[in-house]
């Protein structure tokens, strides 16, 4: 599997882990006071979401880059 290939991959399943956790923190929120590694939960994701999106963005600017010859 190519690395751009599973990069996409990655993210497409971290989103819908990022919205899990945020479904089930508004959930928590509306039983009571819930504890604070549900408030936190969706940190990690959208952290990983964040980088690996930034690599996203930049592939097609470092392929169009990295074609130009120099001369």
């Amino acid at each position: 599997m190519n690395w751009n290939t599973l990069t996409r991959q990655v993210h497409r399943w971290l989103s819908i882990v990022f919205t899990a956790t945020v479904i089930a923190n508004f959930v928590a929120m509306g039983i009571g006071e819930p504890p604070l590694w549900v408030v936190y939960s969706p940190l990690i994701p959208l952290f990983l979401l964040m980088l690996s999106g930034l690599y996203l963005f930049a592939l097609p600017y470092a392929r169009r880059s990295g074609q130009r010859t120099s001369g």
